[in-house]
């Protein structure tokens, strides 16, 4: 897989991010060609800046990681994180919400999804397959594609369990073709990220980007 870069989004959403995590972060990307990276809001606009005129896309996280803050909270997120710079904002769904048999899940995605590509960015939004059974994946699938989503996302990183292969699997046969797969949690070697790739991700959320590129060997 030659062109395994071009999936990855490097991710620093550790708790004790400090300002040369993102510049090192960014570097990264440029050396290695990643697709993105990911950085948490307090630092979209020293990242914007590291990244210049390089052809990475700046990703953030709203309503991270538990997804049960207010709408209004997370639609306020979304719009500071444009204004900062942001190319890409991935969303911790309602998750309680849903849970809760209500059809508020949806209704905030649309939301944001309007308010995303109002701006012409893309909205990406955490499920957190870690706490859905097989249905509710494909439930969850369902909701995000009626609401707008660009991309489905497997995990936070921040949820017991991380990318499973076959709850990519589960979501590819779900999903249209024009809604992506963003896999992301606890994905450390080479072998998780082909087969979560084999799967149906479209993207790759890690924090081991360059291991994975350096355990490749040339093909």
């Amino acid at each position: 897989m030659k062109n395994l870069a071009r999936y990855i989004e490097q991710t620093v959403l550790k708790p004790l991010t400090v300002d040369s995590d993102i510049v090192k972060l960014v570097a990264e990307a440029k050396t290695y060609g990643f697709v993105g990276v990911c950085v948490p809001p307090f630092w979209v606009k020293k990242a914007k800046r590291e990244i210049g005129d390089a052809p990475i896309q700046l990703v953030t996280v709203v309503g991270f990681p538990l997804g049960y803050n207010m709408s209004e909270t997370k639609v306020f997120e979304t719009g500071q994180a444009i204004k900062d710079g942001a190319d890409e904002i991935d969303v911790v769904w309602s998750l309680t919400g849903f849970k809760a048999g209500l059809n508020w899940a949806k209704i905030e995605l649309a939301k944001l999804s309007t308010l995303c590509h109002q701006h012409d960015r893309i909205l990406k939004v955490i499920i957190e397959t870690a706490y859905l059974s097989d249905d509710e994946i494909v439930q969850a699938c369902g909701i995000c594609k009626d609401a707008g989503a660009d991309y489905v996302k497997t995990s936070t990183g921040f949820a017991p369990e991380g990318a499973k292969v076959e709850h990519v699997k589960l979501m590819r046969a779900n999903l249209p073709s024009n809604v992506g797969i963003k896999a992301s949690g606890g994905i450390k070697t080479l072998a998780q990220a082909k087969a979560l790739i084999a799967a149906g991700a479209d993207r790759i959320g890690t924090s081991s980007g360059v291991q994975l590129l350096e355990e490749q060997k040339p093909e």
